[in-house]
């Protein structure tokens, strides 16, 4: 059986500000500079331009970058569009979009396209990293505070492509149909008088359809926490999320102090907790942690298999830099680079329609 053609985003789904756009709003100066040359000039070269990765990852922001050519570029029928999928994997260098068309056509949107490879990607790529490191394990994003609201429907398409199926906000996953997840928050804690088993019973009673999830670190002690909130809520809690600030030490580990990192969420801390929920006959409750997980530190987690469910990850997927470069590397089909720059062929692209 051939395997099932893979899709792209319908452009419109970005919500572009295409009249901005076309004028020339967000561009580099110089780009838009450069089209009023060739055009005053009466100069429309066809040119072939090659977007090129120069760290290894997968490849985001291809469909945003496409939905810029489609919906801007002042006649998208002349031109050609090669390009990767959404999460392909791409080595240095590789050419993962080429254009061909005439350049003040579509060069003035150089700038934007470069942007949202190097953003996406970046993302894509930790999210991936995330993901294999936590094996079959959810991990939830809870990246939305983390930048400007804007960023956040190609944000969580992203993390999504990348293997994080969870997002927190609504905007997150908006452009492949996900649902907003989460736990209480400190601030409904503080309101409660700092009671969590108050502030989680009141949300259970009050939200319907979702999973019930506690933070239980708000006292600076999880054990404690989680065992009240389970006796109260008994079947309605489906998890207990620990979030122990970096520069905190949880009361359950004090005693236990001496041989490894104690602040933060360690692994003796969730063992702690395990224990204690599972000795109660809570062995049901799941437990999600966050606060500073990256790649490194869930793998290090899952290698020593501390009793995680789920994790939240949040900073941990803006982390680096992917770069990309555009160059024209043809002029009316002849070689014409910069130096350093030549036509590379990547028989993995397709044809953009």
């Amino acid at each position: 059986m051939p395997p099932r053609r893979r899709k792209r985003l319908d452009p419109a789904a970005f919500g572009l500000p295409v009249d901005l756009i076309k004028q020339g709003f967000y561009t580099d100066a110089y780009f838009n500079r450069a089209r009023e040359v060739l055009r005053k000039d009466t100069r429309s070269s066809r040119v072939v331009m090659q977007f090129s990765g120069k760290d290894e990852g997968w490849i985001g922001g291809v469909d945003e970058a496409i939905a810029l050519l489609k919906l801007c570029a002042d006649d998208w029928s002349a031109l050609a569009v090669d390009a990767l999928y959404e999460g392909d994997r791409y080595e240095s260098w590789d050419t993962v979009l080429r254009i061909e068309g005439p350049y003040d056509d579509f060069g003035f949107l150089e700038t934007l396209c470069l942007g949202a490879l190097g953003r996406r990607t970046r993302i894509c790529t930790n999210a991936k990293l995330v993901c294999e490191a936590a094996h079959s394990k959810p991990v939830m994003f809870f990246g939305a505070r983390d930048d400007v609201l804007w960023t956040q429907p190609g944000d969580g398409y992203s993390a999504m492509v990348g293997g994080v199926k969870q997002v927190s906000t609504e905007a997150q996953g908006s452009l492949f149909g996900g649902k907003a997840v989460g736990t209480i928050p400190h601030a409904l804690i503080a309101a409660f008088g700092g009671d969590t088993v108050k502030a989680t019973k009141r949300f259970a009673e009050t939200i319907e359809g979702v999973d019930v999830i506690a933070l239980v670190d708000y006292d600076n002690d999880s054990v404690k926490t989680s065992l009240d909130v389970a006796r109260a809520l008994e079947d309605r809690l489906w998890g207990v999320r620990l979030d122990t600030a970096e520069h905190m030490v949880d009361k359950s580990v004090l005693a236990q102090m001496g041989g490894f990192t104690p602040t933060g969420v360690n692994a003796n801390l969730v063992w702690n907790v395990r224990n204690a929920l599972d000795t109660e006959g809570f062995g049901d409750v799941k437990i999600i942690v966050s606060g500073g997980f990256d790649a490194q530190r869930i793998a290090a987690f899952e290698e020593d298999g501390v009793p995680v469910d789920a994790y939240g990850v949040g900073a941990a997927l803006f982390d680096g830099r992917f770069d990309f470069t555009a160059d024209i590397v043809q002029v009316n089909g002849k070689p014409q680079a910069k130096a350093g720059r030549t036509l590379r062929e990547n028989p993995r692209m397709e044809r953009v329609k």
